[in-house]
């Protein structure tokens, strides 16, 4: 019957406005599109698609003696696309990419975004020793102080 029961209240379907005309997705699986490896023996490095497959794989390329990438079919579920893309023709040669990635700066780019400044962070990170750490709890305990002082100050 139709009393109540769990997830049939659909008197609160006012509350939601309906969707906006305008595309949700702007990161599609096209030749050209920069990708993040986030899997496999790769992970970690940028690559261009180069081709697409099926409906499950692409082939993929660095340009290799920029990002370490050789030319190969990774499953979609190894990547990450990014905002990034470059202007390539269908199975493009290494030299065309490479090429492609020089004039659009790509690399530049990638590292002004935020997704590259979060990964060099965690880097970064991950490089410290204990002593780095605790110099720098030491410093945001310091800043804080004097955050602290300067609002006493303001509410004065």
């Amino acid at each position: 019957g139709g009393r109540g029961g769990r997830g049939t209240n659909t008197s609160k379907h006012y509350l939601f406005s309906p969707p906006p005309a305008t595309m949700t997705f702007t990161r599609f699986v096209e030749v050209g599109r920069v990708v993040y490896i986030n899997y496999g023996p790769e992970k970690g490095n940028l690559a261009t698609i180069v081709d697409v497959v099926d409906q499950n794989k692409c082939l993929i390329e660095g340009p290799a003696d920029i990002t370490g990438v050789e030319r190969q079919v990774i499953p979609y579920k190894r990547i990450s696309l990014t905002d990034l893309k470059v202007a390539i023709p269908r199975n493009a040669r290494a030299k065309t990419l490479k090429a492609a990635w020089a004039k659009a700066d790509t690399l530049k780019a990638w590292e002004a975004s935020s997704w590259g400044k979060k990964l060099e962070n965690k880097k970064r990170r991950s490089a410290q020793t204990d002593f780095m750490r605790f110099k720098v709890m030491v410093a945001r305990k310091q800043k804080s102080v004097l955050i602290k002082k300067k609002m006493k100050e303001m509410k004065a």
